[in-house]
């Protein structure tokens, strides 16, 4: 398979891809800007695989920089993960998010071009399927207008490498994923997001561990049963897993480009995750209901059996044991 470069290969995604990688022998190379992690976190995937890797402390944005990473090592497929990812924060800054995350693929292209990459794994989202009221939803599902800065960079991301891959040899895998939640069974690595959390779980583990005062869930006016937000949660490590399958199959067969949903297939409310992870970790959350909050989809879960039946890969951890590991790997962080 050759050497692999993991661009945000410290962030939640990324490092979870990280070990999974290492741990079939493939080898690493990882660009992080640091902007959502911590370089602890090289220290603690080292640990998990008992290998090293070569760590570059990059922007991906900075074309130049990277091109001196791809002129030093052999890099023979790419996962890139390096983007802003929070719906919300999007919302309220839509510049940072065009500038970072579609400067940044064009920035990392320039260098697969230059030195013939045969393959790129996108990481895309369910979001580019906008607020649809069809689920479970295929890869088949129109794109439509993104309700959220975040989505648009990721439709505009699909049709840049769409058009890279007809005019070049590069492969490209998009991986549209849904909820990842959960962290390594270690509990050395898993979601350390920098300042106030974006995301649902971080904000429940962080109050539930007296960090914040309280959650807030944002609307419970949805049309579902109890009007709260449906999703389809993903444990992190199942969906690092994948990556790995997909980087092999871009290896091994002849395309230009495939997209594959990755999910569990079932959709899970805001309020059900909440009594979940009350109840399987023996606590008491402190929460109330907000208004809702813009760019959130109200319900959508995936259709994943061509990634089944395709890619060889199925979901296989429980949301009992999402939760439970995320508790724990918050509990390391008050150590």
């Amino acid at each position: 398979m050759g050497k692999i470069l993991v661009t945000g290969g410290l962030g939640y995604i990324g490092c979870h891809t990280t070990v999974e990688l290492l741990g079939k022998g493939i080898e690493v190379v990882v660009v992080d800007n640091l902007s959502n992690t911590t370089i602890d976190v090289k220290n603690r995937i080292e640990k998990i695989a008992g290998k090293s890797f070569p760590f570059y402390e990059i922007d991906v944005c900075n074309t130049e920089k990277l091109k001196e990473v791809f002129a030093s090592e052999n890099i023979t497929g790419i996962i890139h993960f390096a983007a802003f990812k929070a719906v919300g924060e999007s919302v309220e800054n839509p510049i940072l998010y065009y500038r970072n995350n579609i400067e940044g693929l064009i920035s990392l292209l320039e260098c697969v071009k230059e030195y013939n990459v045969p393959n790129i794994v996108f990481s895309s989202s369910c979001t580019v399927y906008g607020d649809t009221k069809e689920s479970p939803i295929t890869e088949e599902h129109p794109i439509v207008q993104a309700i959220s800065p975040y989505g648009t960079t990721k439709i505009v991301g699909e049709q840049i490498l769409f058009d890279f891959a007809n005019v070049s040899s590069t492969k490209v895998v998009s991986l549209r994923y849904f909820n990842p939640v959960g962290a390594h069974s270690s509990s050395l690595i898993g979601e350390l997001p920098i300042g106030i959390p974006n995301n649902l779980i971080p904000y429940v583990t962080q109050t539930a561990a007296g960090i914040r005062e309280k959650l807030t869930i944002f609307g419970n006016d949805y049309n579902t049963p109890d009007g709260t937000n449906i999703r389809d949660f993903i444990h992190v490590v199942d969906l690092a897993k994948a990556h790995v399958k997909a980087i092999d199959f871009a290896d091994n067969h002849s395309f230009k480009v495939e997209v594959f949903n990755l999910g569990t297939g079932k959709g899970t409310s805001v309020s059900e995750v909440v009594d979940t992870f009350e109840k399987v970790n023996s606590l008491s959350l402190n929460h109330i209901y907000g208004p809702r909050r813009a760019g959130d989809v109200e319900q959508i879960w995936a259709d994943a059996t061509k990634a089944n039946e395709i890619l060889g890969w199925k979901a296989e951890i429980s949301l009992e044991e999402m939760l439970r590991t995320a508790w724990d790997w918050q509990q390391t962080l008050k150590d």
